[in-house]
């Protein structure tokens, strides 16, 4: 089977943030059938979507990596949409818009796949991805086969699923949506859009999205403007103008930048409000001596 493989791939193009640095193995499937094959073969390995939730170690990733952003295919049936774990959100909220299917709209904003958004139960404007699925066909990698769940075994939370034990993997999710008034659906995409425009950076501004998970009845945004962290800026990177729960790259940051201003905004919520955020941020990768020392500190397991 002939599947796309990069050796000593410098990765930090592929994600959002713009940073990263060389990948061993990055494998580019176009199938089900070629992810499923590098699932039962590989030894090891991380798969990813659109590496946009992420910060990937300047220092690179000793192993293999399985990006799935190729597998692309879905399909609209009345009021049911299939999609691979590869499509991009924002193409199904307009695709499904244009069909009258409403359910998505929050999509349009989120630069990650289907994946991704099912595995952290991705949700915006009081919409999330678990509200439409019926079911997922998932991977077990202990068993190495496919097998299929039910929306109510997903365990759904907060930005979470079943997917965080990394016990299985999203090949492909079902979803029932509402038919609805296409001008109507369209309008509530455009004012996603507008929302997210005036709060949030886009990809032009390189960043991973929002950086702190919201407390329980409270916001992170809120708790980190509070503190002062709108001024608050580092080697090569800066929190957001507009919005305290986003680190923006100016340029050549790497991961220990980022990871030194994350470990300030923590420092300073954690002294006003003595509330500890949680990183909506996955680190992934070889750490040096310092960055381990900050993600022991931000990234506590109990807590995650």
């Amino acid at each position: 089977m002939q599947i796309e493989v990069k050796k000593n791939f410098e990765i930090k193009n592929l994600t959002t943030f713009k940073i990263g640095g060389a990948v061993e193995n990055v494998y580019f499937p176009k199938s089900q059938e070629e992810f499923t094959y590098l699932l039962k073969e590989l030894p090891d390995y991380l798969v990813l979507g659109n590496c946009s939730n992420l910060i990937i170690s300047s220092s690179g990733y000793n192993g293999n990596i399985i990006v799935t952003t190729n597998m692309k295919n879905y399909n609209i049936n009345g009021n049911i949409v299939t999609a691979e774990c590869g499509v991009k959100g924002p193409l199904l909220a307009q695709k499904t818009a244009e069909a009258g299917l409403s359910g998505f709209e929050f999509m349009i904003g989120f630069p990650g796949t289907i994946g991704g958004e099912i595995f952290m139960n991705a949700s915006a404007h009081g919409q999330a991805v678990s509200d439409k699925l019926i079911r997922c066909c998932l991977f077990n990698r202990k068993q190495k086969e496919i097998i299929f769940k039910e929306k109510s075994e997903m365990n759904f939370g907060y930005r979470c699923s079943c997917l965080n034990q990394r016990n299985e993997l999203l090949l492909s999710a079902e979803f029932v949506l509402n038919k609805g008034n296409r001008n109507n659906i369209q309008e509530m995409i455009d004012r996603n859009l507008k929302s997210r425009k005036e709060i949030q950076p886009n990809l032009a501004n390189p960043n991973a999205g929002s950086v702190f998970k919201n407390p329980p009845n409270d916001s992170a945004g809120r708790l980190l403007e509070k503190a002062g962290c709108k001024n608050l800026f580092g080697n090569n990177v800066k929190v957001w103008n507009n919005h305290a729960n986003f680190i923006v790259n100016l340029g050549n940051a790497t991961s220990e930048d980022v990871l030194e201003l994350m470990l300030k905004m923590y420092t300073a919520v954690k002294e006003m409000f003595t509330i500890e955020l949680v990183p909506e941020i996955i680190f992934i990768g070889n750490k040096t001596e310092r960055e381990e020392e900050i993600c022991n500190i931000i990234y506590k397991k109990n807590r995650e």
